[in-house]
């Protein structure tokens, strides 16, 4: 049965939770800093985790000694530090997502491919935007989702519930954007065939529930075929989407032509939008998740990688 409001109310402040909450209180207060207050403080910090998080670190090198091999080993150490800067420096932006105004980010955002997403639009089918784990994280739904009339967003509730209540009471104040979890597509399905529009990072490694290989970075790469069958059945128009800051500190949102026969062919798809992905991080490889195990998962006879 499902826990009473008042249960989750004392579940949410049980003494065990109230480290998160010093996080959390910690968080808002940085979200008051300036974003260029935000952007040094965060360089600051990805230098000092970079040093700290050591077998973050090697998860980082290894992904990118076998994605990038025409990397030597300095430039590989350099390409580590820069991630860890970017995605610090974006854990300070999703803060800042979450308590401060983002419209004007919104509104200097460099957008290309307007055209593609209204054309999808102008179908009535809804709109499902397949996007990649980059490293601005939570700022880039609004950057996204200020150019939907009906968005959405698919993520997986954190394991702390005050951390969780946190991410998606920040993800939820933008544009009426709606969520949806991973186990539940029947809703998605819905709301898509009612013209609603998705955002989905599916570029993860989901361990048990990889249902096929397709290459990445020219490595056999653990997939969920979820995107096709939510296209097959909501009858939804498919973009690839990416959301990037770029080296003069603005963003950069980009919408893709509309992928046209999406669903019919799951390892097709799958190999569409980890191009894509592939395609983006080629263009500025710091900005995205090399912190992630994202090749743990490996076809049958094949070796570890970390």
């Amino acid at each position: 049965m499902p826990r009473s409001s008042k249960n989750q109310k004392t579940q949410l402040w049980h003494p065990r939770l109230w480290p998160s909450w010093a996080i959390v209180f910690v968080l808002y207060m940085l979200s008051f800093l300036p974003m260029s207050s935000k952007q040094r403080l965060g360089q600051r910090l990805g230098r000092f985790l970079n040093c700290k998080l050591k077998s973050r670190a090697r998860v980082a090198d290894r992904n990118l000694e076998i994605c990038l091999p025409e990397l030597d080993e300095e430039a590989r150490k350099q390409l580590v530090q820069d991630n860890f800067i970017a995605c610090t420096r974006g854990f300070l932006e999703s803060a800042h997502a979450w308590w401060r105004d983002v419209t004007p980010y919104c509104e200097a955002a460099e957008v290309h491919g307007l055209e593609h997403l209204k054309e999808a639009q102008s179908k009535g089918a809804g709109v499902l935007l397949i996007g990649g784990h980059y490293s601005i994280f939570d700022f880039a739904l609004p950057l996204v989702a200020c150019h939907l009339k009906k968005p959405g967003y698919v993520y997986r509730p954190n394991n702390n519930p005050v951390i969780d209540r946190m991410i998606e009471n920040g993800r939820r104040r933008h544009f009426g954007i709606r969520p949806f979890t991973k186990r539940g597509l029947r809703p998605m399905v819905s709301f898509l065939k009612k013209g609603g529009e998705v955002w989905f990072a599916c570029d993860q490694d989901f361990g048990k529930k990889t249902e096929l290989f397709v290459p990445f970075f020219g490595v056999e790469t653990g997939c969920i075929a979820s995107p096709s069958y939510i296209a097959k059945v909501s009858g939804a128009s498919v973009l690839c989407v990416s959301h990037l800051r770029m080296p003069d500190g603005g963003y950069r949102v980009v919408f893709s032509p509309i992928q046209e026969g999406f669903g019919a062919d799951k390892h097709k798809d799958t190999q569409v939008w980890n191009r894509y992905i592939e395609d983006t991080v080629r263009e500025q490889p710091d900005q995205y998740l090399w912190l992630h195990k994202r090749f743990k998962s490996r076809p049958e006879g094949a070796g570890r990688i970390y």
